[in-house]
Order: C-alpha cells, then sequence, then structure tokens
C-alpha cells in the first residue's frame, strides 16, 4: 500500500554534509509521524529522527544540533540534512512511516560512509 524509497547516501569525509531523501507514494492520507533509522554493523537498529504530521521533531541525543529532518508541504518527501559528519554515522539509514494505526512502513536503507 505505502513504498518508501531511500536516496542520497554515499561516502563523506568527516566533518562533511549529506542530504538524504525519502520518497513516498502509496495511498497516504494521514501518518502519525515519519522518521529515520539506522543500523550499522554490531549495533541495534536505533532511531535518528522523526517528525510527525503536525511538524514536531524528535532527535537522537547523537545527532542533536547536526542533523535536521524535514518534510515537503505535499508530504511526498521525507529529508535528512546531516551536518558535522563523524565517523560513528556510519549505517544503513532507513525511511520509516508510522499510521496512526500502528502500522508502520519501511524503506531499504541507503548506505552513509563517513571516512578519510
Amino acid at each position: 500500500q505505502v513504498q518508501l524509497v531511500e536516496s542520497g547516501g554515499g561516502l563523506v569525509h568527516p566533518g562533511g554534509s549529506l542530504r538524504l531523501s525519502c520518497a513516498a507514494s502509496g495511498s497516504i492520507f494521514s501518518f502519525y509521524s515519519m522518521g529515520w533509522y539506522r543500523q550499522a554493523p554490531g549495533k541495534q537498529r536505533e532511531l535518528v529522527a522523526t517528525i510527525t504530521e503536525g511538524g514536531d521533531t524528535n532527535y537522537a541525543d547523537s545527532v542533536k544540533g547536526r542533523f535536521t529532518v524535514s518534510r515537503a508541504r505535499d508530504l511526498d518527501m521525507l529529508y535528512l540534512q546531516m551536518d558535522s559528519l563523524k565517523p560513528e554515522d556510519t549505517a544503513l539509514y532507513y525511511c520509516h512511516l508510522e499510521e496512526y494505526s500502528g502500522t508502520g512502513y519501511w524503506g531499504q536503507g541507503t548506505q552513509v560512509t563517513v571516512s578519510s
């Protein structure tokens, strides 16, 4: 019913910036929240940032002040602006959408690698 496709990942040097995009398609009329999660080798999948339909945002402590989550006005695109990237930000980043019903949808992930 709902499909999410991430893009924008790649290789970046420490201190650099990257912007991830998530294109949403399908029957989306309203949602509780959309956001980004990441999973690095040997680590659990963790929340990075979320944004509600009303525009409220939430960030993991590790990315506060460095990452910014936003939505396009037509709600078909979700973004994650990542600045001051660190090697520990290296992970597979997933787009996520949660409906008011509790049903969740995931994208396939986009790889972000921060290395010299």
